[in-house]
């Protein structure tokens, strides 16, 4: 498309803009092909539609965005909760390009109490509406699993598959099968259990399915309590067994509080890719059903407008009805008779906290999982994470970073490493003996080695830095600037790594607007641990150096002053005559024998 043809394309849909209402809906953007591209919701359609059209404030995704819309439609609702709704339901039928998509999308299992006059109870994925009432869906299908378990033991309904009516047992339609026989159903169907007596466990199967089981609880004891008092032992033990087994199962639930009401909690975390979601629900102060599900972010979406959107889809997914919703911030959005919470302190409070632990949780995990699949994904994750603290153009994938060592100016060196896609490139680090500084000057040793590694670099055409690390916080920073930036022309970002009085690493300082700043990073967190590791690493290398370097110099010798007397010839006569005053002491001969007449002959002359 020429820019002639995109001006008018603007023109034409800002045309569009101008005519939409000021009244909440849902916008839907169109390609060239007439396929749905975007869905969003509005509570000012005019308004929202507008802005993706202003320059001053399009991200990069949004930009990419307008240059595919070709025609723009719209649909205007009652209210806000109706354009939430609506949006939800046109994002999972067309499942447009930039939208965040639920990648999550598999079917949980739920549980069915049939309709029959002896209803049955079973697990299933599918929903067939007339069939009988569903419970869940359940995430974890070993919670289900458990639940199922004790509605077994509790209650030994029938499983079989036959049409039972109370006609057909009178008339004898039926054997016991062997479910009866080893107790695993109290066959109704040839009349041993009643119609009366099978009604009441099923409604108390379903108590148990809604997470009432604290209830179960309360009418299994009062009846076992009614029996005992009758001196019905046996049929008490029975429900004693019962009692046991639901209070068992019912104190493995986390309880919250004595809530009478439902209760939904939605948190939420997020990175540049995804969105995590969490949903805990609350039955009678007891967690019953818990999901954390993942969104493939396709926009800039905001964390308000994600997890609006989250709410939606979870409670229409569950057939959640709960009238309280707890959030861990203000969302707009109205559901019809829902109240929603953002709670400050008490049982409320710890709810929502033990959802924020989930979802976060959750999110390191599926990262831990990401770098097992893709080593160098944490690497990557890394690096971006520094470039949006520093606020660097590209990624920093080559990072240098310098520090000197000496002892009161004497010896003084300095060394460089050097750090590509988040590792050591051992074999690209130089060392540096200060040449033109005299005494313990810190700032000047570091302009001259800054100086000749990047000149030399400079004049050899190598690979400059994406980023320069100073090791002494700022007065080395402005060293290394006005170096790089003054003398050399060059243009590359400079951070720096300060310390606290204890000489550990405490801070990330950057250059913005001129000035240096203070970036904050959490101590604990794996960038911090990776700017440590460079700091630790330079330290390590810039010391090491200047140790050998001062070992030598210690064990310099009368030989170290002899022209034609290099390490090799050294080492081999002090082998041989163990110290400089044996090979005075030695003839020419004997010297002769170890390294050669000529070079015997100029060592003799020169001791």
């Amino acid at each position: 498309m020429t820019k002639d043809e995109d001006g008018k394309r603007l023109e034409r849909l800002k045309r569009i803009v101008l005519a939409l209402p000021e009244s909440p809906g849902c916008y839907q953007y169109f390609d060239g092909e007439g396929t749905i591209i975007y869905v969003g919701k509005a509570k000012n359609l005019k308004r929202r539609v507008s802005s993706y059209f202003n320059k001053t404030v399009q991200t990069r995704k949004t930009q990419i965005l307008v240059s595919k819309i070709q025609d723009i439609n719209y649909v205007v609702v009652p209210t806000d909760e109706d354009a939430l709704l609506l949006e939800n339901n046109l994002i999972k039928k067309y499942k447009p390009r930039y939208n965040i998509l639920l990648k999550d999308d598999k079917t949980y299992p739920s549980v069915c109490v049939t309709n029959e006059e002896f209803p049955r109870v079973f697990k299933t994925r599918k929903i067939f509406p007339g069939v009988g009432t569903y419970y869940g869906p359940f995430s974890h299908a070993g919670t289900l699993n458990n639940m199922l378990e004790l509605i077994n033991r509790i209650y030994p309904l029938r499983r079989c598959r036959f049409t039972m009516s109370s006609q057909q047992i009178e008339n004898c339609k039926f054997k016991a099968c062997l479910e009866y026989h080893i107790k695993n159903c109290k066959a109704p169907c040839v009349g041993l259990q009643s119609k009366e007596e099978y009604m009441e466990s099923v409604a108390e199967v379903k108590e148990i399915l809604k997470g009432n089981t604290r209830k179960v609880c309360e009418k299994l004891l009062q009846r076992m309590n009614a029996l005992a008092e009758e001196m019905r032992f046996e049929e008490a033990q029975e429900l004693k067994r019962k009692y046991d087994l639901a209070l068992d199962f019912c104190e493995k639930s986390e309880v919250i509080a004595p809530y009478e009401h439902n209760i939904d909690v939605f948190s939420i975390a997020d990175d540049e890719k995804s969105a995590f979601i969490n949903y805990l629900h609350v039955t009678n102060g007891c967690i019953n059903q818990a999901f954390t599900f993942e969104y493939a972010k396709r926009m800039d979406e905001v964390p308000e407008d994600l997890l609006a959107l989250g709410i939606v889809e979870m409670r229409e997914r569950y057939h959640s009805d709960s009238k309280e919703i707890i959030v861990p911030f203000p969302i707009e959005v109205e559901l019809k008779d829902v109240t929603i919470t953002v709670p400050q302190r008490g049982d409320k409070k710890h709810l929502l906290d033990l959802s924020l632990a989930n979802v976060r949780q959750y999110k390191f995990d599926k990262a831990k999982q990401a770098e097992k699949l893709n080593p160098e994904q944490r690497a990557t994750n890394l690096l971006k994470e520094l470039q949006t603290k520093l606020k660097l153009d590209r990624l920093p994938i080559h990072i240098e970073c310098f520090d000197n060592s000496n002892i009161q100016g004497a010896e003084a060196v300095a060394g460089c490493v050097v750090f590509k896609k988040a590792k050591p490139a051992k074999s690209e680090y130089r060392k540096y003996i200060i040449k033109t500084v005299e005494g313990p000057d810190d700032y000047a040793s570091m302009a001259e080695v800054v100086y000749r590694r990047y000149k030399r670099l400079m004049d050899e055409a190598g690979e400059l830095p994406s980023l320069i690390i100073a090791d002494g916080g700022k007065g080395q920073m402005g060293i290394i600037k006005h170096v790089v930036e003054d003398e050399l022309q060059l243009q590359i970002p400079i951070a720096g790594l300060a310390k606290d009085g204890k000489h550990r690493t405490s801070e990330l300082l950057t250059y913005q607007d001129g000035q240096i700043v203070t970036v904050g990073v959490e101590i604990k967190s794996a960038l911090f641990q990776f700017l440590t590791r460079i700091q630790d690493e330079v330290h390590r290398y810039a010391i090491q150096f200047h140790r050998d370097k001062r070992s030598k110099a210690q064990v310099a010798s009368e030989l170290d002053t002899i022209k034609g007397v290099g390490a090799a010839t050294k080492t081999a006569l002090l082998k041989q005559f163990k110290s400089v005053k044996r090979i005075r002491e030695a003839s020419e001969d004997a010297i002769a024998e170890v390294v050669g007449k000529a070079k015997a002959r100029i060592i003799k002359e020169a001791l």
